[in-house]
């Protein structure tokens, strides 16, 4: 199956669904974190070039409502960033799935087809994640920690939250969890 990984940097996914066999790639305008299948540029440059599958991940900046105290200064970043939404959703790909915090998506667009958290896939995290999906099932829970996860403070169970401001935190915050990248490959990578 040719997967295409978009807004992906870190390889996470891409490599999850190359380990599995298929023709992983993910595009970014940024440089691939991990050697392998990446394209350096913009992905609605290459969304009709034959993919069975695609999984979305388009930056939260403007869209996530943890950024809703400057939604007031950010009318005309808010509309493009909706608009690649909605052409990443009707790109000419049989089966996707989008990702994203919490955000201004559901209200604008459509709610999301489901809500998971790393606990369910074997991280004792919390970091709500929003799924949109096209012509795919809700992922299954694999390893869920929740329990565990409950009885670790706060700041680590929201670590990512809690990351200090550095150059490098909206990179860290957006790289998706091994456990969920698995799961999407696993199951997802099966529907062809």
């Amino acid at each position: 199956m040719r997967v295409l990984v978009a807004c992906e940097f870190s390889g996470v996914v891409r490599e999850a669904f190359a380990a599995r066999g298929h023709d992983a790639w993910s595009c970014d305008i940024l440089p691939t974190e991990k050697p392998g299948n990446h394209i350096q540029g913009d992905v609605l440059d290459i969304l009709g070039d034959g993919w069975d599958l695609m999984i979305a991940h388009p930056p939260c900046t403007h869209l996530a409502v943890s950024g809703a105290a400057w939604f007031y200064r950010k009318q005309k970043e808010q509309a493009e960033a909706l608009e690649f939404v909605q052409k990443l959703l009707n790109a000419p790909i049989p089966r996707i799935a989008l990702e994203n915090p919490v955000s201004i998506i559901s209200s604008r667009i459509r709610k999301p087809d489901q809500i998971i958290h790393p606990w369910q896939f074997g991280h004792p995290e919390k970091k709500t994640t929003c799924l949109w999906f096209k012509n795919l099932p809700k992922l299954t829970e694999t390893n869920n920690v929740k329990a565990e996860m409950e009885l670790l403070p706060k700041n680590i169970q929201e670590r990512l939250h809690y990351l200090p401001p550095s150059e490098n935190r909206a990179r860290l915050r957006s790289k998706t969890f091994q456990g969920i990248a698995d799961a999407m490959a696993t199951q997802w990578g099966q529907q062809l």
